[in-house]
């Protein structure tokens, strides 16, 4: 009788197209490669390009993209994540639109970013969540992670230019003339604890957000990327051990 009844049950289950039992979510689904490039490349724009409706339009476009990716991976393909992706596009490339017929304004710009910088990494933390259960320590959680760590320098310049907003005396012992490249630019020396000194914070609140950002940065570094790394290479060993 259990053996008719695992016969039962080993016919209901889905089979792949050769007939044999399914492996469950491919790795190939969690692009997080794809998302580590996109954000990357936000992180250059954002430094290197002008003012203007077309490059803050590319930053949403960019910021977006990312976040598209890592809704659509973070879970097993259903209709409704399906739904899901397509909303989120969709509003992502209105708000491009918006943003480069300079409909939408530069501080929707900026929060639309801010926004979307949020989002990202509590999409990539979901999926990598599930990734790393059924999967262990891959590239592409190593990936996903290192998206993250990109993702904490674009917040805390998010953070900077809120204060920078608020405050009446220049938030740089510089002056008050810095640019949102900038301000990316200062964010990430901190993050890596590189500290060029080209641009330092003038306020009591500035410092004390540095140190914040120095302590997030290496800590994450430490914890999750390297745990991360140092699984994926005791995984590797022991793949290729006899």
């Amino acid at each position: 009788m259990d053996t008719e009844s695992r016969d039962a049950d080993a016919r209901s289950l889905p089979s792949s197209a050769d007939g044999s039992p399914p492996s469950g979510p491919r790795e190939a689904e969690f692009r997080y490669g794809v998302v580590f490039l996109v954000i990357l490349a936000l992180v250059l724009f954002v430094i290197v390009a002008p003012s203007g409706n077309w490059p803050r339009a590319v930053a949403v476009g960019l910021a977006g993209g990312a976040l598209v990716v890592s809704v659509a991976t973070w879970r097993t393909r259903t209709p409704r994540l399906d739904v899901i992706t397509l909303a989120v596009g969709g509003a992502v490339v209105v708000m491009v639109a918006g943003i480069a017929a300079g409909i939408l304004s530069a501080a929707f710009a900026h929060a639309a970013v801010t926004l979307l910088v949020l989002a990202i990494p509590i999409t990539l933390a979901r999926g990598m969540t599930r990734l790393v259960t059924e999967r262990g320590a891959t590239l592409q959680a190593i990936a996903g992670a290192l998206s993250i760590y990109l993702m904490l320098g674009l917040l805390f310049a998010s953070v900077i230019a809120f204060i920078s907003d608020l405050q009446s005396r220049p938030y740089f012992a510089q002056g008050p003339d810095v640019s949102n490249g900038d301000r990316v630019y200062y964010s990430f020396t901190v993050l890596t604890t590189t500290g060029f000194g080209d641009y330092t914070a003038a306020t009591p609140l500035g410092h004390a957000l540095a140190v914040l950002e120095m302590l997030a940065g290496q800590l994450f570094l430490v914890t999750v990327i390297g745990l991360l790394i140092g699984h994926y290479v005791r995984g590797e060993s022991g793949d290729r051990s006899p």
